[in-house]
């Protein structure tokens, strides 16, 4: 049982990893899109797609690992901690 769980604690942290990097993207996209529109109605400066994106990139992998992290810690502190509660109660029963 106990592996059960840290597999779908791995999958569920590969998971927000993923969400927080396409979020970090798709936000930088958003802001490409208004630069763009801005600079094609002539009240800004060219936009590149790259001056937008190449930043969000390296943005995007530290928060993405930062909370893969955090979420990594948390489930293993908590793995650890009931694995501590449940060797406790086994050697209270006996």
């Amino acid at each position: 049982m106990k592996r059960i769980a840290v597999v779908l604690w791995l999958a569920a942290t590969f998971v927000v990893w993923n969400v927080v990097f396409d979020r970090v993207l798709i936000y930088a996209g958003r802001e490409y899109v208004k630069t763009a529109d801005n600079a094609a109605r002539g009240s800004g400066p060219y936009a590149r797609i790259d001056d937008s994106m190449r930043p969000a990139v390296p943005r995007a992998l530290v928060l993405a690992t930062s909370a893969a992290g955090v979420m990594l810690a948390v489930g293993f502190a908590a793995f650890r901690w009931s694995a501590r509660a449940t060797s406790a109660e086994s050697l209270r029963k006996t």
